[in-house]
């Protein structure tokens, strides 16, 4: 009987004109009818390894990458919540395709490429496959100047810049008027560096700030702090549509025009133009941004209009009502306060003049409608932050420098410059007020006339036009901002009763409903035709917001969970704290009893949604955060169902005595520390009466604390290693502080050892995969296993074992850290390296990915990859192609692996397979001709990989690789280890053989 060698027969390749079922980047050929053709397609059938076969004319080596496999190549699709009308959906092989399980014969498993059942998808794709087909056109959708900065400024340059900066100015002077500036500008810059770390953690949709804050902190607070800026958005729109009245009634006065009396004209005019602005909105986003970019002109144009104003020499006529250009005089006398009215006090000011900060969150409430919201919200907000600071510090230091606070408006009050009888600084400039000052009936001046930048600019009607456009273009931004908030909070389901304003219309998904909601509550406050009543009750209810999205920002840094990955990092946590506190601090300084209802309501909707417990999850810090307490929440986590955003590589570590292997347990240690679970497992192989001081044992415990490794230690008593490491996957772990990742050192000694002990070794992998566990295996050049050089220190001696230094103790500098993602196994390959790298020792080493690609699409697959670490977030930006893996091997590497599989060859001949498995009936582990002959693929992947990894990566720290799976009951232990000791032979840095459970553990969305 003829045995065949590993250099027989001549490569053979599958048809490409052979039918067969197409599954992603490769394609199973067969009879649909047989259900194990399906599901366990054979690989590539190759007589011989051979190097003389693979010729350059084979064009084996130049297909792409992935297409000679069932494992999929990493792909954007992969991690993808979402996809376009039509297109099929995509997914990686699961485990059980991979390792060949047959679930239910005669039924067919859902392709790979099918189309999944509508409850299998996210709640927003089945919005896009429903509204796809009646949606012929493509929603407006906005860039971070148009969308954010512009929308930004305009809310923030509101009624409160023309109408009462320059009021406040001369009530609190020029240097308390800065003051309250910059302390709001504190408040909302920290906000605006919050708002952008929140909105860059993953794709943000519409909702805008309760959509981020609800994501972050969860539905309880998210619920109730939505309804409330909803609310205050509505009430905004009152306050400046009353700005905007205000302005008009004054100018009907001048006229002698009024409608019925100056109260009944506010309320009057509010109304009309408040429906006005309802007809804006509701015919559009793109007609809303329209009106906004001509309400931007106009407000600049009033600007420059100013300035130049500021400039020119007073006539007598300004002069008369106060008015002198630039005097130094002038800015002494404004630079201090002159409290004036009933309760008037700097916080008092500061209530009034803050609502006209609160416009930050104008683009943000809009995310919806925002091309790229990560990239629009941070640039564009802060940028608006910028400009309208500056704006308001000039504009307050140049009206106090050429307007005093008390004029007559009487040009007859003119008198020679140097007259005894008058008082007040108009005197040396010719001019007596003393008379109206002294009775208090001055109609001009900064402290009485409220449209004093009207006087001082160098044509009235242009500050008019400012004004008119600041105040509109706040209420229209209010007026989109509030619906699209409450829509957003009714879609989630919430509150009871409220679902019907969540619907919406038209190509944008207007909220109709909540849009005439919010025109009622307008209208409401509209009525009460007083602009200092209506600030301060808005002023409490935004910073009760900011107090919000702080603390979220701040929550979700401070649990340290993998998930949060914001692209924008100019931020600080602990500013994010000071943020939150602060607006809270400020909202009781304002108006106390206004804070106390604020905190109340939020705390009745808060209860009220702890009681009703939402059926949402969204992956919140608050999830995360309870990851971190002590063991009496446990109970409580189990009532948190797992989320992407919130995965964590929770090890347990067969470290055996935890001493004896020091390197795998610093390496677990320093990739867990503070933010995941680590167990360390030993299996002590013997009777467990026996071996029953040694599972008691806590020296093990104590050699961790002192190590400063944040461990748990747990052993069982076991036949064999297989079945204590069973006991240790199923047993261990306490609700969700369960391990999910299986941590091994290779083994060395395979080849010297009883091969039981081997079949149990490779018996260990397959039970982690079957518990659907994630595999990591650690291979050292000098290997784990310290214990004969330390003379094996156990039990109560260990906790005085000497303390050994390893690898991972030391600082890497700018070393690389080289990850080979080969196959895509749910994101663990890179997720490990990723932790690593933000410890300290190895911040600074450079991550270079490997990725397989087509000789003649290096370009291509380098930017498919490129983008998608990019959406990751993980800061890996160097990626390299490898087109040449499917290359030929050297002969005397391809020698090499033949002598070493050489011994455990069963040498059957190609018999049958009823005489095959009578012969190795008692060595399980021998390999058949047949099972030679059909892995030849991957046993030359193997060889070729480990060629390429000591070109590439003889240098490195670290070298991780996404390990090979092999065929559950079709090939021997000894097989498998002989490909796993090829491909990490002869190499010097640490080898990391990383193999997640085809699950997703990244992700680049915020829910």
């Amino acid at each position: 009987m003829a045995v065949p060698t590993i250099s027989q027969s001549s490569l053979e390749l599958p048809s490409s004109a052979s039918r067969g079922i197409s599954l992603g980047r490769f394609t199973i050929t067969g009879n649909a009818e047989d259900t194990k053709s399906i599901y366990c397609p054979p690989e590539p059938t190759y007589d011989s390894l051979s190097v003389s076969n693979l010729t350059q004319s084979s064009s084996f080596h130049l297909r792409t990458f992935g297409y000679n496999t069932l494992d999929a190549v990493p792909s954007y699709q992969h991690y993808a919540n979402t996809r376009a009308p039509g297109e099929e959906r995509k997914s990686r092989p699961t485990l059980a395709d991979l390792r060949c399980y047959i679930r239910d014969m005669g039924q067919r498993p859902l392709a790979l490429y099918e189309n999944r059942p509508d409850d299998e998808l996210g709640k927003e794709e089945r919005e896009i496959q429903s509204n796809g087909s009646k949606l012929a056109e493509e929603p407006v959708r906005f860039g971070w100047i148009k969308g954010v900065m512009i929308r930004c400024m305009l809310n923030i340059w509101g009624v409160i810049l023309y109408l009462r900066l320059s009021w406040i100015t001369a009530q609190a002077g020029i240097a308390l008027t800065w003051l309250i500036i910059i302390m709001s500008v504190i408040v909302t810059s920290i906000t605006g560096l919050s708002i952008s770390a929140i909105s860059t953690n993953g794709k943000v949709r519409s909702g805008g700030t309760y959509f981020l804050i609800s994501r972050s902190l969860g539905p309880e607070l998210g619920g109730s702090i939505g309804l409330i800026f909803a609310f205050a958005n509505a009430v905004a729109v009152s306050m400046h549509t009353v700005g905007f009245a205000e302005t008009v009634r004054d100018l009907l006065i001048e006229y002698n025009a009024t409608i019925v009396d100056p109260t009944n004209d506010i309320r009057i005019i509010g109304v009309i133009t408040v429906t006005v602005l309802l007809g804006i909105s509701l015919a559009g986003m793109e007609w809303e941004a329209k009106a906004q970019v001509g309400f931007f002109f106009v407000i600049m144009v009033s600007f420059a209009n100013y300035i130049v104003g500021t400039i020119i020499p007073a006539s007598e006529e300004k002069q008369a009502k106060g008015v002198f250009g630039y005097r130094a005089n002038i800015f002494a006398q404004n630079l201090l306060p002159n409290w004036r009215g009933d309760d008037v006090s700097f916080f008092g000011m500061f209530s009034i003049f803050f609502p006209s900060a609160t416009g930050i969150l104008a683009g943000a409430n809009i995310s919806g409608d925002l091309k790229d919201p990560a990239l629009s919200i941070p640039k564009g907000t802060l940028l608006a932050i910028l400009w309208t600071t500056v704006s308001y510090l000039v504009i307050s230091a140049t009206i106090g420098s050429c307007v005093i606070r008390d004029a007559s408006g009487s040009v007859n009050d003119s008198i020679p410059i140097g007259s005894m009888d008058c008082e007040g600084l108009a005197c040396g400039y010719g001019w007596n007020f003393t008379a109206c000052t002294q009775a208090g009936t001055c109609k001009y001046g900064l402290i009485n006339y409220y449209q004093t930048m009207s006087l001082v600019s160098g044509f009235a009607p242009l500050i008019t036009a400012g004004i008119f456009g600041a105040t509109l273009s706040s209420a229209l931004a209010c007026l989109v901002s509030a619906p699209k908030v409450f829509q957003c909070l009714c879609k989630d389901n919430l509150y009871p009763g409220i679902s019907v304003f969540g619907k919406g219309y038209g190509k944008n998904n207007e909220p109709i409903y909540s849009y005439l909601l919010t025109y009622a509550i307008a209208v409401c406050f509209i009525l009460m035709a007083e602009l200092n009543l209506i600030a301060p009750i808005i002023s409490n209810f935004f910073l009760c917001s900011y107090a919000l999205i702080n603390f979220s920002c701040f929550h979700a840094s401070v649990t340290n969970s993998p998930g949060w990955r914001p692209s924008f990092t100019c931020y600080s946590k602990w500013a994010s704290l000071f943020g939150a506190v602060i607006s809270v601090v400020i909202m009781f300084l304002l108006m106390w009893w206004a804070a106390l209802i604020t905190v109340g309501i939020v705390g009745f909707l808060l209860a009220y949604a702890l009681y009703k417990k939402p059926a949402v999850n969204w992956g919140s810090s608050v999830q995360a955060g309870s990851y971190n307490m002590a063991l009496s929440y446990c109970v409580r986590l189990n009532e948190v169902d797992d989320h992407i955003k919130n995965y964590r590589p929770q090890c347990l570590v067969l470290t055996g005595p935890p001493n004896v292997r020091p390197v795998l347990v610093d390496f677990v240690g320093t990739v867990t520390k503070k933010h995941s679970l680590m167990v360390c497992g030993n299996v002590l192989i013997g009777p467990q009466k026996e071996r029953a001081s040694e599972i008691c044992s806590s020296g093990h415990i104590k050699w961790l604390s002192k190590r400063k490794i944040k461990s748990f230690y747990t052993s069982v008593a076991a036949d064999d290693l297989r079945s204590g490491t069973q006991t240790l996957m199923q047993a261990v772990g306490l609700g969700r502080m369960k391990p999910n990742v299986l941590v091994m050192g290779f083994k060395r000694n395979w080849q010297s050892d009883h091969l039981q002990n081997v079949e149990n070794y490779i018996g260990v992998i397959y039970d982690s995969f079957d518990f659907n566990y994630g595999v990591c295996m650690m291979r050292m050049k000098q290997g784990l296993d310290i214990s004969r050089m330390m003379q094996a220190h156990v039990d109560s001696s260990a906790a005085v074992a000497p303390q050994v230094s390893t690898i991972f103790q030391l600082e890497q500098g700018k070393k690389t850290i080289d990850i080979y993602w080969l196959f895509d196994d749910g994101g663990l390959t890179l997720l490990i390296p990723y932790l690593l790298t933000r410890k300290k020792r190895w911040r600074n080493c450079k991550v270079r990915v490997f990725v397989g690609g087509q000789i003649n699409r290096v370009d291509e697959e380098r930017k498919a990859m490129t983008t998608l670490l990019s959406k990751f977030r993980l800061g890996f930006h160097e990626v390299h192609v490898l087109p040449d893996i499917n290359e030929k091997p050297q002969p005397e590497h391809l020698k090499r692996f033949e002598d070493l599989i050489a011994p455990y060859r069963l040498n059957d001949g190609f018999e049958d397979e009823a005489i095959v498995k009578e012969l190795r009936k008692d060595c399980p582990w021998k390999i058949s001709d047949e099972e030679i002959k059909s892995s030849k693929a991957k046993s030359l992947r193997q060889i070729r990989l480990n060629e390429i990894l000591l070109d590439y990566s003889r240098d490195a720290a670290l070298i991780v690789v996404t390990m090979p799976v092999a065929r559950k009951d079709r090939c021997p232990s000894t097989l498998y280890l002989a490909w796993l000791e090829t491909l990490s032979q002869d190499l010097r840095p640490p080898v990391l053989l990383i193999r997640g459970n085809q699950q997703n553990v990244l992700t680049f969305y915020c829910q």
